[in-house]
């Protein structure tokens, strides 16, 4: 075989192309990701190791089954609950305005528990595979079993709603008094940057957040469009007594502020995921090139550059919130979801963490993502990591006036500088009395 032709022997093997223009065209069945062949490290797969082992059981409960006991052993908060009534999932014929969804989170790992179901849906993030999906019986059982999805999730979790790898997302529909969305309506992904306006459609929503407005707690008619919307019925709920009983659910409450860090939350595993991906499969394309053109085995390609520097800025501007929309009004939750979410913050020797929450005209008052802490960001392939926490570091001693992180004041870099200084060592290098530039 000549060299031309293992030249291209190759490049269709890996099907990679070597332009940004591949965003859409990453491969992770094959080498070196092998989604569905690798062996997951995520939360649910060391339960169910210990489960197998016979150090922890599940408590099933006459009310959800075993849905408290997995969330305890998961160490997901109930006041993360969220009710979703729009048939947009698995079970979705089980799923109606009057028998919503619920969905819990914590930084890892998500659980969707239908009432009537077959099965208790998860999703966790595995940091070398990004998401990964299992089941687990509602029935009880001696030894209950998470089942591994095996294809049929990433039907819909993995497309470019999730970055192209396996992923979460978190949609606004315009859904009947069935639950049924009128998809010629139109249908939103929420993210962080997404207008208040267009989120939460099909899902209930209850916390105070003043003259904002969304679509949750609203039926639409067929071909409604958001202008036909009348979105004061569904603004600044205390209760769901009037739109549905809560009283199978392990919460009352379906809070507008587990809402708004689900959206920050999908939207960065997402990109960390991308990141892992890209620069694996990048570095992967440059080792078949390398050997195929008798270079250096470390030479590293411009674009393997490229293609790092571009998922590498996405990821900075999601950790840094820089396309965050703005709170007009300050938002308040009602369940203790905030409390429980802050006690567990990484706090710097002035009580700071990068988990509490300011939402008078933003999330979090150091606005710098807590996915910083997690195995996900700390697994990203070296080259991958480096780009981002040297950029991070030169936005964090930069000037407001000279980049595109107008969000951020000079106070809040210092601040959030700091706090990382003493909270994950190693991640910036320079000392934490430097004085940083800018003014105010």
């Amino acid at each position: 075989m000549s060299l031309f032709q293992r030249v291209i022997f190759f490049s269709g093997l890996i099907c990679l192309s070597q332009t940004e223009a591949a965003w859409a065209q990453l491969e992770f069945e094959g080498p070196p990701i092998e989604y569905s062949k690798a062996a997951p490290v995520d939360p649910v797969s060391q339960l169910q190791a210990k489960i197998d082992a016979g150090s922890v059981e599940l408590q099933f409960e006459e009310k959800g089954g075993y849905l408290a006991s997995v969330l305890e052993q998961l160490e997901i908060p109930q006041s993360s609950q969220m009710l979703v009534f729009s048939k947009t999932s698995l079970q979705l014929r089980r799923i109606s305005p009057q028998r919503p969804r619920a969905i819990y989170f914590n930084d890892e790992s998500y659980i969707g528990w239908v009432q009537g179901g077959d099965v208790i849906e998860i999703s966790t993030v595995d940091p070398q595979l990004g998401a990964v999906f299992y089941s687990l019986s509602v029935d009880e059982d001696p030894k209950p079993t998470f089942l591994r999805d095996q294809g049929q999730c990433i039907t819909c979790h993995a497309t470019s709603r999730t970055e192209g790898v396996p992923g979460h997302l978190m949609r606004s529909v315009f859904a009947d008094r069935t639950g049924q969305p009128h998809y010629g309506s139109g249908t939103y992904s929420t993210t962080q940057s997404s207008p208040f306006e267009k989120r939460w459609g099909g899902w209930y929503v209850t916390g105070k957040h003043g003259d904002l407005r969304h679509m949750g707690n609203l039926i639409s008619q067929k071909n409604d469009r958001l202008q036909d919307l009348d979105c004061e019925v569904g603004a600044n709920l205390d209760s769901l007594n009037n739109l549905v009983s809560t009283d199978p659910y392990l919460q009352p409450t379906s809070d507008i502020v587990p809402l708004l860090v689900l959206a920050h939350q999908l939207e960065m595993h997402n990109l960390l995921t991308r990141g892992n991906f890209e620069a694996r499969s990048a570095t992967h394309y440059d080792g078949v090139m390398n050997r195929a053109l008798e270079r250096d085995e470390d030479y590293v390609s411009d674009s393997t550059t490229r293609r790092v520097s571009s998922i590498g800025d996405k990821i900075l501007r999601c950790l840094l919130f820089a396309d965050e929309v703005p709170l007009t009004s300050p938002v308040q939750g009602i369940s203790t979801y905030e409390e429980d979410f802050e006690a567990l913050g990484i706090r710097d020797q002035e009580g700071r963490s990068l988990r509490d929450f300011d939402l008078e005209s933003r999330m979090f008052k150091y606005p710098c993502s807590y996915l910083i802490y997690s195995a996900a960001f700390d697994d990203l392939p070296v080259m991958m990591k480096k780009y981002v926490s040297e950029n991070l570091q030169t936005i964090l001693k930069g000037d407001p006036s000279q980049d595109e992180f107008k969000n951020l004041s000079v106070t809040d870099r210092k601040n959030i500088y700091k706090i990382l200084q003493e909270t994950k060592p190693g991640l910036l290098e320079a000392s934490p009395s430097e004085e940083l530039s800018g003014t105010k």
